[in-house]
């Protein structure tokens, strides 16, 4: 294991979010703010408790997950689609350094600033509501696991793209909607039927309720499937971006 060639990766791609501090860390902060005092505030006052929890505190979960989600593909794909797009990733290919060398530099560096965003999410929920943290290992598992499965899934999408504006597409037009849709704002159960069983079929769904059950012991579905799904997910993540790797799809030409 090359371990100074995932180091030289990871720094690199770390120093360029500490260049663009406000678009990286500060922005998503702002925003997930937004919708605290939005929806915990001025909406979540009108609303009651759900399954005996504050509005405010029960959408943390969806929040976060929302922003981590995100961040996780926005930084992966534009950390690898920037090298295909000025050319240096021909000297990444060239050099002595394997597969999974680059992924490991590419998707720790993305996931470790997801989770930094994470981790200051949740810092600035505690100045709006009140909450606790019922299994707060199995929510660092969550988190964690999360970012790094999202940030497989932006690498595939930053060696698929073509141009910036195929960066974008995934995550505003697909992830963001499946997550609106998947329980961030609400209890799943509070749908009726067939809504409630057509939203089964949103994988964010699992996420969710697998982050929230973390926080406050309540989940829409079984604890257990969603950590079987989450890993499912980034199965499919790896065995994509070893068939990349090893035909070269987009990488070579």
């Amino acid at each position: 294991m090359n371990l100074y060639a995932i180091r030289a990766i990871y720094i690199f791609e770390m120093a360029r979010t500490w260049r663009t501090l406000m678009e990286s860390i500060a922005s998503p902060i702002l925003s997930t703010s937004l919708y605290f005092v939005v929806f915990g505030t001025a909406i979540g006052s009108r609303i009651g408790a759900i399954d005996g929890i504050s509005y405010g505190a029960f959408i943390i979960p969806g929040l976060l997950m929302l922003s981590l989600l995100s961040e996780s593909i926005s930084n992966a794909s534009f950390g690898i689609y920037f090298p295909k797009f000025t050319g240096t990733i021909y000297e990444v290919l060239s050099a002595p350094i394997s597969p999974v060398e680059i992924i490991l530099g590419y998707v720790g560096a993305a996931a470790s600033k997801s989770l930094v965003i994470g981790v200051l999410i949740l810092a600035t929920a505690r100045l709006f509501v009140d909450y606790e943290i019922a299994h707060p290992l199995w929510m660092i598992s969550f988190l964690l696991l999360t970012a790094v499965t999202f940030s497989l899934f932006g690498f595939v999408i930053g060696i698929w793209a073509d141009d910036f504006q195929k960066l974008q597409i995934i995550p505003m037009l697909v992830i963001t909607p499946l997550t609106f849709l998947g329980g961030a704002f609400y209890s799943i159960d509070m749908l009726p039927e067939p809504w409630r069983t057509m939203t089964l079929f949103n994988p964010v769904v699992y996420l969710i309720s697998g982050f929230r059950w973390s926080f406050y012991g309540i989940a829409d579905v079984s604890v257990t499937v969603s950590l079987g799904m989450t890993l499912v997910f980034m199965a499919l993540c790896v065995a994509t971006i070893a068939w990349i790797f090893r035909t070269g799809y987009r990488l070579k030409t």
